[in-house]
């Protein structure tokens, strides 16, 4: 069972619920075999909360939303679209995600996840809209790079100030 997080029911709009959000979400995508990275730049100067890759080559991203504001106000969702084969709002628990069953938030298109600290569900899932190679090459190299990169500072912190050639 999802329950929100004593983050999320003490302050639900922080930065401390959506890191939980995004464990939880991280958490159940490497259970089904996608390898999620948090914080990836997109072309464009687009920021997704979380990107991950599957077996065959798929981008998934999936976009954290602890408050109705952010929610709602958020116009710059669709341009991730480019940039993935599936596309899903994670959300806490309790969390009233009724929106996202409007329009303008393309139910036929974007997935929704609940998410508590410990694990996450689909409640529903992401239609698939395969990505054209082009596209699928530069989103899958700039992961990979930036996956390799996050491993390469974790074993020696020293190397991300150094000049690249």
């Amino acid at each position: 069972m999802i329950a929100p997080s004593a983050a999320c029911l003490d302050h639900p709009e922080s930065s401390l619920c959506a890191a939980d959000v995004c464990r939880g979400v991280t958490r159940m995508l490497f259970r089904h075999d996608l390898i999620a990275i948090p914080e990836v730049p997109l072309e464009g100067g687009r920021r997704a909360d979380l990107m991950a890759i599957d077996a065959r080559g798929q981008l998934v991203i999936v976009e954290i939303k602890v408050s109705r504001a952010d929610l709602l106000g958020d116009g710059k969702w669709p341009d991730y679209l480019a940039h993935c084969d599936r596309y899903y709002w994670a959300v806490p628990a309790g969390f009233d995600a009724t929106p996202l069953d409007g329009a303008a938030f393309l139910p036929e298109r974007t997935g929704v996840i609940v998410a508590d600290r410990y694990d996450a569900a689909i409640v529903r899932e992401a239609h698939t809209l395969p990505l054209a190679a082009h596209a699928r090459k530069r989103g899958t190299l700039a992961f990979a790079r930036r996956a390799a990169r996050r491993l390469v500072t974790l074993a020696d912190p020293e190397a991300a100030v150094l000049p690249l050639a």
